[in-house]
C-alpha cells in the first residue's frame, strides 16, 4: 500500500490468477482499511475527483519524486497538479505471452480504453459543482503533459514493437534519477543524453537499470506498456465496481476467442476516430456520437465479448458463478445509459438539492 500525491490511497496487488482471487483480495484490503479508518473516524470515497475541496486545500506527501513533479508540471500544462491531488483512478495490469500477443492487446486496449472510461465516467463535481464533465479526471490528462500522454497513435502502425515503445520512452523528458537515498531533479532532460553519460547534473554519470524502470513510470499514456500492459482509463469508483475493470480486460484479452472479436470491432477504426472517442467520452461518455449510433452500442457489443471470453474462461467461484458476474455494474450502466456520474448529477439536482455533501456519506466506503 502507497500514498499517492495528496494521500490517495493505493493497493499493489499480487499477481493472480482469476478475477475471484483479485475481488477476494480486495475485499479484504478495504475490510482492513474500513476497519483502520473508522477507529480514526475517517472515511474513504471512491470517485474519479475530489468533489468539493479545492487544489490548494489538498495535502502534499513528502515524497521527493512529487516535489519535483510539482515544480515541473505547471511548466507543460495546466492541470497536472489537479491530476497529482484531485483524481483517482482503478487499474488493472495485464500480462503477455510474446511480442506479437503484446502488440494485438496493446492496440485492442488503447482502441477500447475510452469505453472504460465511459463506463466508469465519475467524475462530475469540481469544488461542489457540476464541471460540465462526466469524467473529469479523464480531460484533466487531456492538459497535463503533452510529451507523456495520449492515445499513441504509432502502436497501430506497422511493424510496432518493444523496441518502438522504448524509442518513445527515451523521447520523454525525464523527471528525476534516484542516487544515494535522494531524488536528483532532472526535470525536462533526455534519457538518450543520459545514455551517454551528458547529463549537466549528472556528468558522466550512466543509468542503470532501476534509472530506467523509474523512468518508464512517467509516462502516463492512455495503456502504459511495462512488463505488462496497464489500463488507465477508469474513474475511481465504490466497492462493487473496483472488480469489474479486471473482470473487462480478462474478458476481452485473456481469451483468444473474445480477442479477435475485439480487434474485428476496432481493427477499421481510424486515427480520427479512436482520438475522437478519447476526446469526447470525457464529457458525453455513454451518449458520444459514435459512426451513427453512439459509445453506448460499443460498449454493449464490448461488454458482451467480455462476457462470452470469461465464460469460455470458466474461472468459477465456490458458487459456481464464472468471473463474468462481475461484469453486471457494467452492463447495468450501458442498459440504462447512465453513468455513475449522470446518477450523482441526478443526485445532486434532486434529493440533495444543489450540495455534494452527502456524497460523504452515501458513497463512503
Amino acid at each position: 500500500m502507497t500514498l499517492e500525491p495528496a494521500g490517495q490511497l493505493e493497493l499493489s496487488g499480487a499477481m493472480l490468477q482469476d478475477i475471484h482471487e483479485t475481488c477476494r483480495e480486495t475485499n479484504q484490503h478495504l475490510r482492513e482499511v474500513k476497519t483502520v479508518s473508522e477507529e480514526l473516524g475517517l472515511g474513504f470515497l471512491g470517485m474519479g475527483f475530489q468533489p468539493k475541496w479545492r487544489r490548494d486545500e489538498m495535502p502534499w506527501m513528502p515524497k521527493g519524486r512529487y516535489k519535483i513533479m510539482r515544480d515541473y508540471m505547471p511548466k507543460r500544462g495546466n492541470l497536472g497538479l489537479d491530476m497529482m491531488t484531485r483524481t483517482c483512478t482503478v487499474q488493472v495490469n495485464l500480462d503477455f505471452s510474446s511480442e506479437a500477443d503484446m502488440v494485438k492487446k496493446f492496440r485492442v486496449s488503447l482502441a477500447l480504453q475510452p469505453i472504460a472510461t465511459a463506463l466508469f465516467a465519475d467524475s462530475p463535481f469540481t469544488e461542489g459543482k457540476p464541471n460540465g464533465f462526466l469524467s473529469y479526471r479523464s480531460h484533466i490528462w487531456t492538459d497535463t503533459d503533452p510529451d507523456r500522454t495520449g492515445m499513441l497513435d504509432f502502436v497501430f502502425e506497422d511493424g510496432f514493437s518493444f523496441e518502438r515503445y522504448v524509442d518513445y520512452l527515451l523521447d520523454v523528458p525525464m523527471y528525476f534519477s534516484y542516487r544515494d537515498g535522494e531524488y536528483i531533479d532532472l526535470s525536462g532532460q533526455s534519457f538518450r543524453k543520459f545514455l551517454r553519460g551528458e547529463l549537466p547534473a549528472l556528468p558522466g554519470v550512466l543509468p542503470t537499470m532501476r534509472d530506467w524502470a523509474d523512468h518508464m513510470t512517467t509516462a502516463f499514456p492512455e495503456v502504459r506498456l511495462k512488463k505488462y500492459l496497464e489500463m488507465r482509463g477508469a474513474d475511481g469508483g465504490p466497492w462493487n465496481r473496483l472488480c469489474a475493470l479486471p473482470a473487462f480486460w480478462v474478458g476481452l484479452l485473456y481469451d483468444s476467442e473474445a480477442l479477435d472479436a475485439a480487434w474485428d470491432l476496432v481493427k477499421d477504426f481510424s486515427m480520427d476516430e479512436r482520438n475522437a472517442l478519447r476526446d469526447g467520452v470525457p464529457k458525453h461518455a455513454l451518449k458520444l456520437p459514435f459512426r451513427g449510433a453512439t459509445v453506448r452500442e460499443l460498449a454493449l457489443e464490448a461488454l458482451k465479448i467480455a462476457g462470452q471470453g470469461l465464460a469460455r474462461r470458466n474461472r468459477l467461484n465456490a458458487s459456481g458463478a464464472s468471473e463474468a458476474v462481475f461484469l453486471e455494474p457494467l452492463v447495468e450502466f450501458a442498459l440504462a445509459n447512465e453513468t455513475p456520474a449522470e446518477r450523482k448529477l441526478a443526485l445532486y439536482h434532486g434529493a440533495w438539492k444543489g450540495s455534494v455533501d452527502p456524497v460523504f456519506k452515501e458513497f463512503a466506503y
